[in-house]
C-alpha cells in the first residue's frame, strides 16, 4: 500500500521530501494522540489508588500533556514548512 503511494507521488512529480512532511506530520500527530491517552491512563490508575492526590496528579497530568503536545506541535509545523516552502 505505502510502495504504491510512493510510486505514484514520484509518477506525479510531488517530490519524496513533500511526501515524507505529509507522513511525518501525520505520525507526529498519532504519537501526540498517543502520548496524552497514555499519560491521562495512568493519572486515573495514580488518583484511583491515591484520592487523596489527586490534586497533585491533575496538576502533574496537565503539564505532561501540555509538553507533548507542545512538541507535536513544534513538529507538525515543521512538517508543515517542508511541505509548503
Amino acid at each position: 500500500m505505502l510502495l504504491t503511494v510512493l510510486l505514484q507521488a514520484v509518477a506525479a512529480g510531488v517530490g519524496l521530501s513533500k511526501l515524507g512532511a505529509a507522513i511525518g506530520a501525520g505520525m507526529a500527530v498519532i504519537g501526540a494522540g498517543i502520548g496524552i491517552g497514555k499519560i491521562g491512563g495512568s493519572a486515573m490508575e495514580g488518583i484511583a489508588r491515591q484520592p487523596e492526590a489527586s490534586g497533585d496528579i491533575r496538576m502533574n497530568m496537565i503539564i505532561a500533556a501540555a509538553l507533548v503536545e507542545g512538541v507535536a506541535l513544534l513538529a507538525l509545523v515543521v512538517c508543515l514548512l517542508v511541505l509548503f516552502l
